[in-house]
């Protein structure tokens, strides 16, 4: 399966894939998670991560050391732009040393700003506005429970941040219908709502709605995040009781369909906006969903320097 058009191009955004694309790229994905696909790239891969990491850190470096490469961690702390050299200065000089940057940054401005500058491919490992590599795994993910993507339902509870905002974009782009339940001030952008809509294929459906058990009712998947993302920890305590109703719970569950399966992005505030039951429960792919964010980072890029 080759997705040839990637080539030499940035993801700051999952609106950046066309249909197709979206869907060559998990195929690629899981043929490379399967062992069909053994591709190399003596290439090398820099982090510039402005906001803490786990799996997206360690993801990125195992898949490019899978691929053959090897990964500079550009700390942000010990590096000329945590000093104040502008954006545009670093871009072009990591474009001179680096065949591929991933950056994790607070401002989508700034990330694409890093793509004006460099001409190497720039990926979004996590931005204010959207997470897309996230995604990506969260849809291989689901291929792998269901098979197919196209015509299934998936509900998102709670905040409308930047992982519904990708997840949004990528269900409409795969055929999936989803159905997004926040509290009535908590909903996600309406410019990217619109972008969802307008890129829909097969069918699909986006939703945005107050109502928990309305949205999960004979859905194929349930998801969530933390009630409060990074850089709002300061207001977690008084975001509790307002997205209590949206905690996915055994009561939650119960009225979505009976194979229905759990995810989350992680990290997990375990009694917040998932219970333990959920997340350790016989429905959950939450581990499945983590391990494929390498598989699909690796998938995409082998695409972007061209070694499908």
């Amino acid at each position: 399966m080759s997705v040839k058009s990637l080539q030499g191009r940035d993801l700051l955004e999952l609106a950046d894939l066309s249909a197709a694309e979206l869907k060559n790229l998990l195929q690629f994905a899981a043929d490379l998670k399967s062992g069909i696909k053994k591709p190399t790239c003596r290439k090398v891969l820099g982090l510039l991560f402005y906001k803490a990491s786990t799996r997206t850190r360690v993801s990125f470096s195992t898949a490019i050391y899978q691929l053959g490469g090897q990964v500079i961690d550009l700390n942000p702390k010990v590096t000329q732009v945590g000093r104040g050299e502008p954006i545009s200065d670093t871009a072009r000089v990591l474009d001179r040393y680096l065949d591929i940057l991933a950056v994790r940054t607070f401002k989508q401005e700034d990330l694409e700003t890093f793509a004006h500058y460099a001409k190497i491919p720039v990926i979004n490992a996590l931005t204010d506005l959207e997470h897309p590599c996230q995604i990506l795994a969260d849809l291989l993910t689901i291929q792998e429970c269901f098979g197919q993507l196209s015509g299934k339902t998936i509900a998102y509870l709670g905040d409308g941040n930047n992982v519904v905002h990708s997840l949004l974009l990528g269900c409409a782009l795969s055929g999936v219908s989803i159905r997004i339940a926040t509290p009535a001030d908590y909903q996600p952008d309406r410019a990217i709502v619109e972008k969802g809509k307008a890129i829909a294929i097969d069918g699909a459906e986006i939703i945005v709605t107050s109502d928990p058990v309305a949205a999960v009712e004979g859905v194929h998947a349930l998801y969530t995040d933390v009630w409060a993302s990074m850089g709002q920890e300061d207001l977690a305590e008084e975001r509790i009781p307002i997205f209590q109703p949206y905690q996915i719970n055994s009561t939650l569950l119960s009225h979505a369909d009976p194979e229905a399966i759990v995810l989350h992005c992680l990290p997990a505030h375990r009694g917040e906006e998932i219970t333990d039951e959920a997340i350790e429960g016989k429905q959950s792919r939450v581990w499945d969903q983590a391990e494929n964010r390498m598989h699909a980072q690796k998938a995409l890029m082998a695409s972007l320097l061209g070694t499908d």
